[in-house]
């Protein structure tokens, strides 16, 4: 089970955007990155094409490693680490490690 997922709402430890919050919206466990909403940002060159006629730069959100985020605790309201709950039925939940505020 991933402790972070897509929608989670994380805290930027390292890196150059330290102190920052955003949004998962995309979570690539093959290479360990997490892409958030606002954070990391990069500029990519753009060939010409019709919909650009005259090319350009975007700006788009690139990966961070997760080892450099937190999930957003909402009732700490601070970067928490992450436990799982393992239940009788043998269902498991995120909870958050210093409230035991469950994220599921």
């Amino acid at each position: 089970m991933e402790k972070i997922r897509k929608g989670d709402s994380i805290v930027v430890i390292a890196g150059k955007d330290v102190g920052k919050k955003g949004e998962v919206t995309r979570v690539i466990p093959e290479k360990s990155r997490v892409v958030v909403k606002g954070i990391n940002m990069v500029k990519k060159a753009e060939k010409k094409s019709k919909e650009r006629p005259n090319g350009g730069f975007l700006e788009i959100e690139a990966g961070i490693n997760r080892s450099n985020v937190m999930v957003n605790c909402p009732k700490c309201n601070k970067g928490v680490r992450v436990g799982i709950l393992v239940n009788e039925k043998g269902e498991r939940t995120r909870v958050c490690k210093k409230c035991n505020h469950k994220f599921d």
